[in-house]
């Protein structure tokens, strides 16, 4: 009875081992690549079209951790060049734009312009008019 017991255990893991692997005599399709497919452009900064379009390499416990650090890596610096470029840009913008605010009283120097009118003073008027009263 143990014997039989055995035997048909044996049976039964070797039917449902063929069954799962496609006992058909068919050979297994190929394997597809676990790699990344498209490499990142290396002549240009990588766009949305480009991150969108990534699909990155499986393995048994997850993404291939070296591949994936890579496009990360990669991300990561141009994003930060791109912040770089652009608080450097808004800091130009927000000179440019007080200069334009400001004009020309940025380049008259303390105590001269129209800001400070001369002091109210008859005798200096009569003085300007060749000494005769107003």
């Amino acid at each position: 009875m143990f014997w039989f017991l055995l035997i048909a255990l044996v049976v039964v893991v070797a039917a449902v081992t063929l069954f799962v692997a496609g006992g058909s005599g068919a050979p297994l399709p190929e394997a597809v690549p676990d790699r990344i497919a498209w490499p990142p452009p290396a002549d240009r900064a990588m766009g949305r079209a480009d991150v969108e379009a990534l699909r990155l390499p499986v393995a048994l416990r997850g993404y291939r951790m070296t591949e994936t650090d890579d496009v990360l890596d990669r991300l990561g610096a141009e994003l930060a060049e791109r912040d770089a470029r652009i608080a450097e840009l808004e800091a130009a913008l927000a000179g440019a734009l007080a200069a334009a605010v400001s004009g020309p009283e940025l380049l008259r120097k303390p105590g001269e312009g129209p800001a400070e009118a001369a002091p109210e003073n008859p005798e200096a008027r009569d003085g300007r008019n060749g000494g005769a009263g107003a």
